[in-house]
Formats: C-alpha cells, structure tokens, sequence
C-alpha cells in the first residue's frame, strides 16, 4: 500500500514536468496568429535547404561548380523526361515520376519540393547572386546557395536579409520540443535551421525588411531605399515596448534596448532553470523585471553577449595558451587543419590542431559556455576540418574559407582562440547577471 501515487494532468495536459504557471503572465515574445500581445512582430525557423551537402560549403567556388552540377543533372533528367513522355498531363506525371528519376546521390539530393517542380515541369537555372554567407552552426560561417529553387524551406528569413548589404541581427533559440537544453545565440547572418538546436531553430529579428510600403506599417517606417525596393522595419512592437515602458516611468527605453533585454534575459541561468520544463513545451515568454536598474543591467549584458557573439571571428585571441610548433618557423601550409583533436583520454586541456601544432593549457571553465547541446569550443573543433559527405562525396574544407574568403591560413586556430575569450566573457557575464526578480502582474 502507499507505492502508487495518482498523478493529474494540468490544464496543458501535461503529466510530467509540469510547466510553472506563471509563465503565462509574461508577454509573448511571439504570436504568429497575432492573438495576444507580442514582443516580436515576426519571426521564422532558420533556413532548411534538405540539401545542406550541396547548398552550403566553405569555398564559394566550389559551392557555385556543386549547384551548378546539381542543376544540370536536374535538367537533363527532366529534359530526358519530356523525350520520353512528350504529352503526359500532371497526373501521369506524377505516376511516373518515381521510377523515372535519377536517384544517383553523387548527382543530385531529391526533396518533396523538387519533385513538385519536376512534376510541374520547371526547369531551373543557377543564379550567382544567391550565393551569401550564413551561420551554418554555431561560430561557424560558410557560403549558402540561399535559393527557392534549391532550398527546400526559407520562411521569413528573407525578409530579415534580402541582401549582403542589409544589416540585422536575429536572436535565435530551440523551438518547441527542442533536442537540447535551451541556449539562445545571436547571429548577423543567414542562419540555418539548426543553428540554435538539432532541428527547429526559432529566429527573432531586430529589424525586417519589406519590398515596397504596401507590404508594412508605414508608420513604423525605418528606411527606403532610393530606388523604393526594400523598406526597413522595426521588428519589435510598438505594443511589446509600450508593456515595458509603463512600468518604468521617467526613464528612456528604446526597441533596440528591449531587443537586448531580451537576449540577456535569455541567458539568465535561474530564467533558464525555473523555466527548463516550460521551455521545452513553448515558446518564451519575457517577464518584467521589478527595477529600471534591473531592466538596464540585462540589457547592457544582452548588447555585449550579442556583440561578442556576432562578431565571434574578430574577438580577442586568448593569451593564456602555450602554442607548441616543434621550433620549427611555419608557413601557410603548416596551418591546414584537417580534425583536430583533444589530448589523450580526451584531456581538454591540449589541443592537436594538426601534427605541427599543439595547443596547451586550455582553461577547463571556458568549455562551460555550452550552445546547441555542447560547448562552444567543440563546435569549432567539430566545424574547422575537412570533412567528406557519404552520399554525395562532395568534400567541404574548411580551410577554403580561411584561404579564399579570410586570406588567412591561421584562420581556424585563431577562431579556436577567439572562442576562448569568448567562452570565458560570456560566463563572466551570465554568472553577474542580476536576480530574476519578476515584477507581478
């Protein structure tokens, strides 16, 4: 007797690691059917193109010669498809269609999405200007073919980049029902679906940007091009900064403020733990803090989180290592990384950059910044190498783009540096952020 315990579901129907009620006192910091109050007026998932072999590399050029290979053999196979079936309507098309495609993985990466323009008989062609940098994985860039015709699913995120020319910033983190524990990142470039979590990276822009003035809020009007092409929006509600101001009067708060508010909010450990449980199952929601004080200690953590993390390839090189090269005075050639590799019994301690460069007395605590399910400094070691794709043999190496894009051989371990000093800022500053003190409603 007394061994079964009754368990009741809540109002959520959730059994187990049941969410804190009073989460749904904050505001949203998103609503896509717009039926509440909303800190965000859009957002999106990151890029997913179902092809990420193709779409993405390190080198430009190697990236324009795979899609446009990729592309012809599309072509051809539909160009031997009309040949052989010159006058079948969409129906027998689509009957056909399966035993008819080259399914040679070394030549092309069908989706559903291709197969309905094969069906609706689209030829397709490549198109340079698409190709733009991204955040394919955490402090990881690479070029991304970044188009419709190959990219399987883009949502909104064009509307956060049009352009290379275009600046923004995107708050990104794991959406509902996340593979990791939650971890915000903030990026300034085309992120990719799995940017913040396995599969479903939400992202949350500073700014978006329209085609014309019909497609915005012309009131809330930022910038116009001269040529009247694309229009520049605030992404945060006049209404969500309305909800923040009110509670602190006299002071002076901007959108771009809240934006960063947000993002040192994310970061705080107690918001992230007392909330773990309803974080896997929603979105988040932003509580108000009780103080301005509060207010301007995680906004001014959030701007300088976001400005170490955007601009991770340019932070300082950390000086606390011992860089062993044998005595031996390097060339460019001495940089290539291929994988490198942790000391003996994974000591993350030592680094084997490649078999001319060690790297010693890594502090432990920087491996405590962890992002997307494992710590910053692993996604660079992960990242930074040369790796082969199973299916397709398409090599990506990364030292294409310390090469051609960097002019920079040392590029990869200096970024294994930079993210040290990153590590170690970022925890100094979560560690120092304030108490979550939340103001009730």
């Amino acid at each position: 007797a007394g061994l079964w315990k009754n368990i009741i579901p809540d109002s959520h129907n959730d059994w187990l690691k049941k969410r804190k009620t009073d989460f749904k006192n904050f505001i949203a910091i998103g609503s896509k059917k717009n039926i509440e109050a909303a800190i965000f007026k859009t957002f999106s998932l990151g890029v997913s193109t179902n092809r990420n072999a193709w779409c993405y590399h390190f080198g430009n050029k190697k990236l324009s010669r795979n899609i446009q290979n990729t592309i012809k053999s599309y072509n051809n196979n539909l160009k031997s498809f009309d040949d052989a079936y010159p006058s079948t309507n969409k129906i027998d098309r689509t009957k056909i269609l399966l035993s008819f495609l080259d399914n040679d993985p070394t030549k092309i990466s069908w989706s559903e999405g291709l197969k309905q323009k094969f069906i609706r008989n689209e030829y397709l062609s490549f198109k340079e200007e698409t190709i733009t940098r991204s955040i394919y994985r955490p402090f990881t860039y690479e070029w991304l073919y970044f188009n419709k015709d190959l990219n399987e699913r883009v949502g909104l995120i064009s509307t956060f980049f049009p352009n290379e020319q275009k600046d923004n910033h995107v708050i990104s983190f794991p959406g509902i029902g996340g593979l990791h524990k939650f971890s915000p990142l903030m990026v300034n470039h085309i992120p990719d679906l799995c940017i913040a979590d396995g599969r479903n990276s939400q992202c949350f822009p500073l700014f978006v940007y329209y085609k014309n003035k019909h497609d915005s809020d012309c009131h809330d009007l930022l910038e116009e091009d001269v040529d009247n092409e694309v229009v520049k929006q605030d992404a945060i509600t006049d209404e969500g900064l309305k909800h923040f101001q009110e509670v602190y009067p006299g002071q002076v708060i901007t959108k771009e403020d809240l934006f960063y508010y947000v993002y040192g909010l994310l970061h705080s450990p107690e918001y992230r733990e007392r909330y773990a449980d309803t974080l896997r199952k929603e979105l988040p929601r932003i509580p108000r803090v009780k103080t301005y004080e509060a207010f301007k200690e995680f906004s001014d953590a959030g701007r300088r989180l976001g400005e170490m993390h955007v601009n991770f390839d340019t932070q300082p090189i950390y000086q606390g290592v011992e860089i062993d090269t044998g005595n031996k005075n390097l060339t460019s050639e001495d940089y290539r990384v291929t994988q490198m590799k942790y000391g003996k019994g994974k000591d993350k301690t030592i680094l084997h950059y490649n078999e001319r460069i060690t790297v010693s007395g890594i502090p432990l605590e920087a491996y405590d910044y962890v992002v997307n399910g494992k710590p910053a400094l692993d996604w660079v070691v992960e990242r930074q190498c040369v790796k082969t794709d199973k299916a397709s043999g398409i090599v990506n190496d990364a030292n294409d783009w310390a090469i051609e894009t960097m002019h920079n051989p040392r590029y990869p371990l200096e970024l294994f540096l930079r993210v040290i000093t990153i590590s170690l800022e970022t925890m100094k500053i979560v560690n120092n952020l304030p108490a979550l003190d939340i103001l009730e409603n």
